[in-house]
């Protein structure tokens, strides 16, 4: 069957994905100083609502949202990287085995180096949990860095652009793997829980 555009992420995928990455950067950003010091924690608690969203979403939302869809063996992985090395890689509607242990890690980083933050703002535990949050934050960091690194690889061994499918919702699939619908109202349920736990997370 031939491939044509159709939908694949839905609203809350695509939200949740570019205010994810416009939090790290705030909190990247933020991190060494102390008048900006409640962005940075409002930012932390951006990153822990939106992963705990993604978290739920990846047991309930469409699709190619689910985790089931994506999380593969590590025999999957190898074998999806051993395809990118011989420029013969294998076409993946949704998210590639590669991929998915990547988004895994970010979310997993992102809720520990967020609650780790909170801890530190309600001066919970020590020096040892700053020390902690920062090795999270640079593991983080480094994730985020493979990523794109695997975007672009994929982008242009697969003459597909990864990063407007991300905005558009659509990338190159059979007609019979596209979502019925983009759940705009499940987008308006991820902001109304992110503005609840900024709200809740910053208080001191």
């Amino acid at each position: 069957m031939s491939r044509e555009p159709i939908l694949v992420w839905d609203w809350p995928v695509r939200l949740g994905h570019w205010l994810l990455a416009l939090a790290f950067v705030v909190c990247w950003l933020t991190s060494e100083s102390e008048r900006l010091q409640l962005i940075h924690v409002g930012a932390g608690a951006m990153v822990v609502a939106i992963a705990s969203f993604r978290l739920i979403w990846g047991l309930i939302g469409t699709r190619h949202a689910r985790f089931a869809a994506f999380v593969r063996s590590p025999l999957a992985v190898k074998n999806y990287l051993g395809s990118i090395l011989r420029q013969q890689p294998e076409h993946h509607t949704g998210h590639n085995p590669a991929g998915g242990w990547a988004i895994i890690a970010l979310l997993s980083l992102g809720l520990l180096t967020g609650l780790s933050g909170w801890a530190i703002f309600n001066d919970l535990g020590g020096h040892w949990l700053e020390e902690l949050h920062e090795g999270l934050a640079s593991s983080m960091l480094a994730v985020v860095g493979v990523h794109l690194a695997g975007v672009v690889s994929a982008s242009w061994l697969h003459r597909e652009n990864l990063v407007r499918a991300m905005f558009t919702g659509k990338k190159l699939g059979e007609i019979d793997e596209a979502i019925p619908s983009a759940r705009p109202l499940a987008a308006l349920v991820l902001l109304a829980w992110i503005a609840f736990m900024v709200w809740t997370l910053i208080q001191p």
